[in-house]
């Protein structure tokens, strides 16, 4: 007597006989191998499901961390064998058949001997081959828990036109599809399901949709002609063919003259009518994406991979999906692909090099490629970063110095400056020149004797006395807003000298000394251009713009230390303390560029005002 247990309803007859899915269970239909090589071949998204993913896991391909004759040696045997090539075609094997497989042939030993990895020597490796799970047979499996070959078969054997040939297992690198729920040991072979296994209903479904709305194309538009006594007509073979022939010279006519002659008015009972019904194919559309969102996701690959096309939609960027996706594959990269090959990755190393150094390893290169504004986004934070540990005195200069360099040589934000560090003679940081000798952007005050050496600019390791903060940026081009603002109608401006931004202004007191050096050096500019207002703050009247350059800055010094007495930064110029009887409303506001010189440190003075010279 069998006893179970579910939820059932007898007002709904959730559960019951009259539940349509009362009585569903699942029966496990294995697909033949001509079934999943017709659905390859024929089905465009069955053969992107088994293609994509190993692609992507391999395009980007590796990179080996060593030094670089030995990177050079083993990226040189890597290429000569087709590895990459070889990998490809053994894993997309695998995940359509469900078993692939590389087999290694080396010049020593027979291919039934047990290929001892440590044994092997430079240039040991004589092919890599690739095969299916239908061209290599596993033996029985290998069930001693004791041995390095628990849950493989104990040989293989590959059939040819001269024979069948034994294989060590060691000699052979497998590469699976969709895993078992059972223990291979349990299995009859060492092999697992295609991936087209549980996904090929998703994707004949969406296939079939697909079709189905392209033969409801040929019937988008019908032309209905009401015909008086049309059984009539048709009860003999003469006046059916005088009718066939009626409406074919009628139908001729329409082609050819763009007009249907019919009998009668068109409306009374005696003549025809004609009529054209049209079928709507407005949600059609949402209909075929859904059934290819179901695919992709059935073969876990976002749509916009799947179909190689740009998110659409309001806002859609399809950014999150990607990166998911590419977090997946890299995933798959380490979890399944670096243990797959361990023990191939061994042997081509001693393949290449003769032997395993110590030290030696691999990384996968990243899929998301970042554009150029990303790697300058980026490049700016890690010149940042160097920065900040250069000053803070953490690190040795040399030390840092070489690994900027390796920063700068392996990415591409300036090309051939590797060969420029090559051909530098001189050491990477000079001598920590002393106060005297430095001008006021930290670097050596006489320009000759700066050569090819730029010393990180460092402060002092000792904290400074705290004072309050006023740091601004003289405009280089007042001259120019000054005759702007004399042309928009304003009186007494301020002097060509005092016109200026303020970047902080602090009356806490602040160590300036661990204020880091501005990166935009003795002169910023903010290009023509872009958001600009005239507002009045209090009795000043001031010129609005936007610059994030300064609002990062002025967010730096604040991390230092420095307070700031307004809600919130806004980079503006002030005009003029007397806006006069000038409607603000009606000013266009200065839409020039603004220069500015060197940012310049000062105590906050609160009668500064009271100082200004006299006004223009």
């Amino acid at each position: 007597m069998w006893l179970t247990d579910r939820l059932a309803s007898f007002v709904t007859g959730l559960g019951l006989a009259k539940d349509k899915g009362a009585n569903v269970r699942h029966i496990h239909v294995p697909r033949d191998r001509v079934e999943l090589e017709n659905a390859y071949r024929d089905n465009w998204i069955a053969r992107k499901a088994i293609d994509i993913v190993p692609f992507d896991m391999l395009r980007e391909w590796r990179s080996w961390q060593a030094d670089e004759k030995l990177v050079g040696a083993i990226e040189a045997a890597e290429t000569a064998l087709g590895l990459q090539t070889k990998l490809l075609a053994a894993m997309i094997r695998g995940r359509l058949y469900g078993g692939g497989a590389i087999l290694v042939g080396t010049r020593r030993g027979l291919p039934t001997d047990e290929l001892v990895i440590e044994r092997l020597g430079k240039g040991d490796i004589a092919y890599l081959h690739v095969l299916s799970r239908h061209e290599i047979h596993a033996g029985q499996i290998e069930l001693s828990p004791l041995s390095p070959y628990f849950g493989e078969p104990t040989y293989y054997e590959v059939r040819g036109t001269t024979g069948s040939q034994r294989i060590h297992p060691s000699r052979v690198i497998r590469f699976l599809g969709a895993p078992r729920p059972e223990h291979s040991t349990a299995q009859s072979d060492c092999w697992s399901d295609s991936i087209l296994q549980a996904i090929l209903d998703a994707v004949d479904q969406a296939s079939s949709a697909a079709q189905h709305i392209a033969a409801m194309l040929p019937e988008a538009k019908q032309d209905i002609i009401s015909v008086p006594g049309l059984s009539n007509w048709l009860s003999n073979e003469a006046d059916t063919k005088k009718l066939t022939d009626r409406f074919a010279y009628a139908s001729q006519m329409k082609s050819m003259f763009g007009m249907l002659v019919l009998e009668g008015d068109g409306k009374s009972p005696e003549g025809e009518t004609y009529q054209q019904k049209q079928l709507s194919f407005a949600s059609l559309p949402d209909v075929a994406r859904l059934f290819l969102q179901i695919a992709s996701g059935a073969a876990d690959i976002p749509v916009t991979r799947m179909l190689g096309q740009a998110p659409a939609g309001l806002n859609a960027t399809g950014d999150s999906d990607t990166r998911n996706y590419y977090d997946h594959v890299g995933a798959k990269q380490r979890v399944e692909l670096t243990p797959a090959i361990r023990r191939l990755d061994r042997m081509i190393l001693r393949h290449a090099l003769g032997d395993e150094p110590a030290g030696l390893w691999y990384s996968w290169n990243p899929l998301y490629q970042p554009s150029e504004k990303e790697k300058a986004e980026v490049g700016k934070i890690k010149a940042e970063t160097a920065q900040v540990l250069a000053n803070s005195a953490n690190v040795p200069d040399e030390v840092l110095a070489e690994g900027v360099k390796g920063w700068l040589v392996n990415s591409d934000l300036f090309p051939g400056i590797d060969k420029a560090y090559d051909t530098h003679s001189g050491p990477l940081t000079g001598s920590e020149p002393s106060a005297d000798d430095l001008g006021p952007d930290g670097l050596p005050a006489d320009p000759d004797a700066r050569g090819n050496v730029v010393p990180f600019r460092r402060q002092a390791t000792t904290d400074a006395a705290p004072r309050t903060l006023y740091v601004s940026r003289k405009l280089k081009n007042a001259d120019d807003v000054l005759a702007w603002a004399k042309d928009q109608g304003f009186a007494n401006l301020m002097p060509a000298g005092e016109l200026h931004v303020t970047i902080a202004y602090s009356k806490a007191p602040v160590d300036w000394m661990k204020v880091a050096p501005t990166w935009q050096g003795e002169e910023l500019k903010v290009d023509a251009g872009g958001p600009r207002l005239m507002e009045q703050f209090g009795d000043a009247v001031v010129l609005l713009f936007a610059s994030s350059d300064l609002q990062w800055r002025h967010r730096e010094i604040g991390e230092a230390g420095a307070t700031w007495d307004h809600p919130d930064y806004q980079p503006h110029v002030t005009i003029t303390w007397d806006r006069g009887d000038v409607d603000l409303s009606t000013v266009q506001a200065y839409n020039g560029p603004l220069v500015f010189g060197p940012e310049i440190f000062a105590e906050v003075d609160e009668d500064w005002r009271a100082k200004l010279p006299a006004a223009e």
